[in-house]
């Protein structure tokens, strides 16, 4: 496959070949004489023992809906969050075990805790829709109505919601509303804040280095063996947003929008058409879902320091997986 001169970067022709060739073949699910423990968003979920296979599909959603497929992006995302699980062991363990294929992971099974902490370094998303008056109140906050959109804050904040099964909307709630809820207990809150802030200012310091900047990210914790550990996935373009650093300041002047590597752009465009999670959800059109599979793309290579080469095989190859790691366990 032919690279950029740029570091070795895949050039945006190679790109958006390779993911035409794949519109097709987006994995929605695997066969369906595997049917998985649970079925989220956008993983399926083989449980067995003590041990799990996180299955990510090509499935894309946005405000907690399911909208359809983006080529390649199980791939990406798998390749994403494989590569920040094993960088961060020196803040916390994680569920991670080992990869195991292109889009599938292995990893322990943790008591998760029904949370999640999202870590924010900048104005943007949902926090910079809220009215400036009231913003952050609902997270038991009070943000300065001075910072402007896509602005730092002085320091980063955290805006947890709580974490609810597929079909219904995760609600914002303080830190002080998960543990009155039973959610989590206050030690253990204690625990995952610190581990969260620690790892998003690791996330940032890397994603600097590579021209990026992490503006902010969702965390998810459980329990394995008495320890609080990692779960999920870890500053992918799904639970994070990275805005190319070198436009930043530039475009902030001229009064534009951050050059974005993650699902926002997503979230823009159904914004754009009025969809926020009510209603009926416009269909993605190939444009929309190999424009999203780009920059995925591109920012996974920028993220890890090196090219990308998609593997083939779709389904049947997951489906050996799994039927594999079934037999073995």
């Amino acid at each position: 496959m032919d690279k950029s001169e740029h570091n070795g970067r895949t050039s945006d022709g190679v790109q958006r070949q390779a993911i035409a060739a794949a519109l097709s073949d987006a994995v929605v699910s695997l066969p369906a004489d595997l049917l998985p423990s649970h079925r989220g968003k956008v993983r399926d979920v083989f449980a067995k023992g003590n041990e799990l296979l996180l299955v990510a599909t090509d499935r894309i959603s946005a405000f907690d809906v399911v909208l359809g497929t983006v080529p390649l992006k199980g791939q990406l995302l798998t390749e994403q969050s494989a590569f920040w699980l094993s960088q961060v062991g020196s803040i916390a363990p994680t569920h991670l075990i080992e990869r195991v294929d292109a889009a599938i992971l292995r990893c322990k099974i943790a008591q998760a805790f029904p949370i999640e902490l999202v870590v924010r370094g900048h104005l943007a998303g949902s926090l910079m829709r809220e009215p400036s008056s009231s913003r952050g109140q609902a997270y038991g906050l009070r943000v300065d109505p001075a910072i402007k959109a896509f602005e730092p804050f002085p320091q980063p904040i955290i805006t947890p919601t709580t974490k609810e099964a597929v079909g219904v909307h995760d609600q914002p709630c303080s830190l002080a509303d998960l543990v009155s809820s039973g959610r989590i207990e206050a030690k253990q809150l204690d625990r995952v804040v610190e581990i969260a802030l620690a790892l998003f200012e690791l996330g940032r310091a890397h994603a600097d280095t590579q021209g990026l900047i992490l503006v902010d990210t969702k965390y998810e914790f459980g329990v394995v063996d008495g320890d609080v550990v990692v779960i999920d996935e870890v500053h992918t373009a799904d639970s994070s947003r990275f805005w190319l650093k070198e436009s930043y300041r530039a475009r902030l002047a001229r009064g534009e929008v951050p050059e974005m590597l993650d699902k926002e752009n997503l979230r823009r465009w159904l914004l754009d058409r009025s969809f926020s999670g009510q209603g009926p959800a416009p269909v993605l059109d190939d444009a929309v879902r190999t424009d999203l599979a780009a920059h995925y793309w591109t920012l996974t290579e920028r993220v890890l320091g090196r090219s990308f080469t998609p593997t083939a095989g779709g389904p049947q190859r997951m489906a050996g997986v799994v039927r594999q790691w079934t037999r073995e366990h």
